[in-house]
């Protein structure tokens, strides 16, 4: 007695639409998650600069380069760690809303070219 071998079945589709919604809150989420992630990344790195004493080595180095005699130069006036958050927490804020309507406009102008290409060709497999 042979066994039978089943070959795996296999259907083609096409996507010919997608809800402009759904589209909009996964990124909407997703973009939500990435900006979370970079201010937090921000945050540790610039932590890690601090303990580590980069921005006092930064500063001196500057202070020589100008040479001023009186006057000395403090990076941290400049890039201190609420300056350095709050323009990261700025830039995900416009990174979530650039994303999200962005991909609800290319879900839009995606179901306006499925006339003209037809589609996104899927193929699925029942692999046994």
């Amino acid at each position: 007695m042979s066994q039978k071998t089943i070959a795996p079945r296999r259907a083609r589709l096409y996507v010919t639409r997608v809800d402009p919604w759904s589209v909009t809150k996964a990124a909407f989420l997703l973009s939500l998650t990435v900006a979370v992630v970079l201010v937090v990344a921000v945050a540790l790195l610039w932590l890690v600069f601090f303990v580590t004493g980069v921005f006092g080595t930064l500063s001196r180095t500057v202070d020589e380069v100008i040479g001023s005699g009186s006057a000395t130069f403090n990076l941290m006036d400049l890039i201190g760690f609420t300056q350095v958050v709050g323009l990261a927490i700025l830039i995900a804020s416009v990174e979530v809303v650039l994303v999200t309507l962005l991909a609800s406009l290319f879900a839009s102008m995606y179901n306006t070219s499925v006339g003209l290409t037809g589609g996104i060709e899927v193929v699925l497999s029942d692999d046994v």
